[in-house]
């Protein structure tokens, strides 16, 4: 077990949550507000997508997440920034019968363009989608070829912010000690388990523990499970060895039929860390952990 865990709060995501859950934050203020409150519920690190303010929908937009970051920053509480980059690879085809042309709603565009506000706004942290998948229903595929990642991964580490890499299957792992092979990400290396969306790696613990088994010694690495599972695994991350993450981006209910907040998903999960005698990590901890420097 892990006796020492950190808490990420992955806290809007980019799906379809704002029409089921009017606790979902939206606007930049939204975000980092809610950003700031899990961190005062316990969380070290906060996970931030952004939306179109008017509409909720999923955005990348630089100006958005600059306030995102800037509010977080001016604030008085501490938490690690970790920021998205994982939009602008939206592959969605025309049609099973016809893909060609691709959907309007497609978002591709070229790995500088994916990392432009990790570059200008240099958090701590952000994510690296490690392979290309068939992601939950319709013709969508998170498209990540092994050349835009490598690019993405090459101007991550020129601007010193540290990759989390996110594993949805089993493939992906592989490619990414192939990327930490090659002198593109560097240690401490930094792992997200992302277990339970349909079709990347199942949820059930013999896949959570063939990953594990797999993870290369000395890796930091993370889990969680998306909707009624995500709680659950905030024990089974680490008695695994591993550390929590929680939050909307995720499950959107605190219990049956009872809706939730970022911060009280963070606070759930730190009474179960709690209960298993663990200690629970601080941002200022965290930075020490994986040699991340503050901005």
């Amino acid at each position: 077990m892990n006796t020492e865990v950190f808490i990420t709060c992955a806290v809007t995501g980019s799906g379809d949550s704002v029409g089921k859950s009017d606790k979902v934050p939206v606007t930049p203020k939204q975000i980092a507000d809610d950003a700031i409150a899990a961190a005062k519920a316990g969380a070290a690190i906060a996970h931030c997508h952004v939306r179109d303010p008017e509409t909720g929908a999923p955005a990348r937009d630089v100006h958005l997440y600059r306030e995102v970051v800037e509010r977080i920053r001016e604030a008085d509480t501490d938490v690690v920034i970790n920021l998205t980059a994982g939009m602008g690879g939206d592959l969605i085809i025309g049609s099973a019968e016809e893909p060609l042309p691709l959907h309007p709603s497609s978002d591709m565009v070229g790995a500088s363009v994916r990392t432009e506000h990790v570059r200008e706004l240099t958090p701590e942290i952000c994510t690296l989608d490690c392979g290309t998948m068939n992601f939950s229903n319709g013709d969508y595929i998170m498209a990540n070829t092994p050349s835009t990642l490598r690019a993405m991964a090459s101007q991550m580490k020129d601007a010193g912010v540290r990759p989390e890499i996110e594993v949805f299957d089993t493939g992906h792992l592989v490619l990414a000690k192939q990327l930490v092979k090659e002198g593109l990400i560097e240690d401490p290396v930094l792992v997200q388990l992302c277990m339970g969306i349909p079709y990347g790696a199942p949820d059930d613990i013999n896949t959570l523990m063939a990953m594990v088994n797999n993870m290369p010694e000395g890796w930091t690495w993370s889990a969680f499970s998306i909707g009624r599972n995500q709680l659950p695994y905030a024990a089974l991350a680490p008695v695994a060895g591993g550390n929590v993450r929680v939050g909307l981006e995720d499950n959107l209910y605190l219990s049956r039929g009872e809706l939730a907040s970022n911060a009280q998903l963070v606070e759930r999960a730190a009474t179960i860390l709690t209960a298993l005698n663990a200690k629970i990590l601080t941002p200022e901890d965290v930075r020490k952990k994986l040699k991340l420097t503050k901005r």
